[in-house]
C-alpha cells in the first residue's frame, strides 16, 4: 500500500509539473526594407508550429510576434512586455545583432531561454556566453571566414572591404581577415540602412582590387547590388558576400546578382530529404523561396520541440530543459548539427553561388563545402 501511495504521489507531481500550454515570443524586424528578413523568420517558425499541429513539444502553443522596428529601445520595451505581461517560456529572436544585444540581458536574467534564429554576435559567444542563450544559426564571423578562406585559396591578391558600422559589420570584417592574408585596399564602414553607394563605388572603381568583400543585408543589399552592377564593376571585381545576395534579396535583385557568391550553412538546393520537404512546403504555402533565415527559424522551433518533449512538458525544471536543449535531439534541415560549449552550433559551411531556376526564380546553390564540423573562434573564452 505504501508503494502504491508513493507511486500515486509521483504521478501527481509529474502531472502537476507538466505545463498546460507553451508561450513563445518571436522578436523580429517587420518594418521597412529589413522586413523581408524578419518575414522569412516569422513565416518559417509559424510553418513549423503548423506542422506540429499547433503543439510544440506536445503542448498547446501560443505565439506572440513583436516587431523590433530595427530599434534596440523599441525591442527592449516589447520584450519586457513578453516577459512580464505575456509570461512567455521562450523568446526567439532576433534578426540584427544590435537588437539582440539590447534584449539579451533582460531575457537571460529572467531565466527565460533566448533562442537566436539569426544574429550571432561575437560578444555573446565568448566570455559573455549564457546558459540561457542558444543559437540555431552561427557565430557571425563564421560566414565571413568562409569567404576569407575561399579568397585565400583562390589566390586573390587584393580585396576591397565594405560593411555597415554595427556589431555584425565589425564581425564581418574580422571574420574575413582571419584567413585572408592578401592586400586589403580599402576597409569602408557605412551607416546601417545606407542607401546611396555612389561614393563607395567610386572608391572601388579606382582601388584596383581584384575582389569585393561585402556584407549588406536586406534593403541595403538590394540597393547596393543594383548600383554595383550598373557601374560595370561586376565585370572587373569578383563579388564575395554574405547576406547581400540571398533568398530575401534576390527577388528584387534578379539578374543583377547572377553569378555572385555568398556563404553560409545551407542553400535551398541542399540534397537532404528533410530540407527538400521544407523548401517545397514553405514555397507552397507562402509563394517564395526560403533562405537561411527561414531554415534557421524552422530549426529553432524543432529545437524547442525536442527539448520540451524531453522534459515531458515540465517547463519549471530549468536545468533539465537546458540539458535537453544542449542535446539538440532533432533532425536539422541542414543535416549535421550539434552545440558547442557556448551554445553555438558545430556545423558545415558552404560557398554559395546565385543562380536562376528553370522556372525563372532566383536562388542560391551550393558551390563547394569550405568547412566541415566548423566551430567558432570564441568558444574557448566561454566558461560553461
Amino acid at each position: 500500500m505504501k508503494k502504491l501511495i508513493c507511486a500515486l504521489g509521483t504521478l501527481l507531481l509529474a502531472t502537476t509539473a507538466r505545463a498546460e500550454d507553451l508561450k513563445i515570443g518571436l522578436v523580429v524586424t517587420l518594418s521597412g526594407p529589413p522586413a523581408v528578413l524578419g518575414k522569412q523568420i516569422e513565416d518559417a517558425f509559424k510553418l513549423a508550429v503548423d506542422d506540429m499541429g499547433g503543439k510544440v513539444g506536445g503542448l498547446d502553443t501560443e505565439l506572440f510576434v513583436v516587431d523590433s522596428e530595427l530599434k534596440p529601445d523599441v525591442a527592449l520595451t516589447r520584450v519586457k512586455g513578453l516577459l512580464e505581461r505575456d509570461e512567455v517560456d521562450f523568446v526567439v529572436g532576433t534578426v540584427f545583432s544590435n537588437v539582440l544585444g539590447a534584449i539579451f540581458k533582460p531575457v537571460t536574467r529572467s531565466e527565460t531561454f533566448l533562442i537566436s534564429p539569426n544574429a550571432g554576435p561575437s560578444t555573446l559567444a565568448g566570455k559573455n556566453c549564457s546558459p540561457y542563450f542558444f543559437s540555431t544559426s552561427y557565430q557571425n564571423n563564421q560566414n565571413f571566414e568562409v569567404l576569407g578562406q575561399h579568397a585565400q585559396e583562390q589566390g586573390i591578391k587584393s580585396v576591397f572591404m565594405m560593411a555597415p558600422n554595427y556589431q555584425a559589420g565589425r564581425d564581418a570584417m574580422n571574420g574575413f581577415k582571419k584567413y585572408y592574408k592578401g592586400e586589403i585596399t580599402n576597409e569602408v564602414f557605412t551607416p546601417l540602412g545606407h542607401k546611396d553607394f555612389s561614393a563607395e563605388i567610386a572608391q572601388m572603381s579606382t582601388s584596383d582590387a581584384e575582389a569585393l568583400f561585402t556584407f549588406m543585408p536586406g534593403g541595403m543589399g538590394v540597393r547596393f547590388v543594383k548600383q554595383f552592377r550598373d557601374a560595370g564593376l561586376a565585370d572587373k571585381m569578383k563579388f564575395l558576400s554574405a547576406f547581400t545576395v540571398d533568398e530575401a534579396t534576390l527577388p528584387a535583385q534578379k539578374d543583377a546578382a547572377l553569378g555572385f557568391f555568398g556563404a553560409t550553412t545551407w542553400a535551398p538546393n541542399l540534397d537532404l530529404p528533410q530540407s527538400e520537404a521544407f523548401v517545397a512546403a514553405f514555397e507552397g504555402k507562402y509563394g517564395y523561396i526560403p533562405g537561411g533565415f527561414a531554415m534557421q527559424a524552422y530549426d529553432a522551433a524543432l529545437l524547442i520541440d525536442s527539448a520540451v518533449r524531453a522534459v515531458g512538458g515540465d517547463l519549471s525544471d530549468k536545468d533539465a530543459l537546458r540539458k535537453a536543449l544542449e542535446a539538440a535531439d532533432f533532425q536539422s534541415l541542414r543535416g549535421k548539427f550539434s552545440f558547442n560549449n557556448n551554445h553555438f552550433p558545430v556545423q558545415d559551411f558552404y560557398l554559395l553561388r546565385v543562380a536562376q531556376r528553370d522556372d525563372g526564380k532566383y536562388w542560391t546553390e551550393i558551390d563547394t563545402k569550405v568547412f566541415e564540423d566548423y566551430t567558432d573562434s570564441f568558444a574557448s573564452e566561454c566558461k560553461m
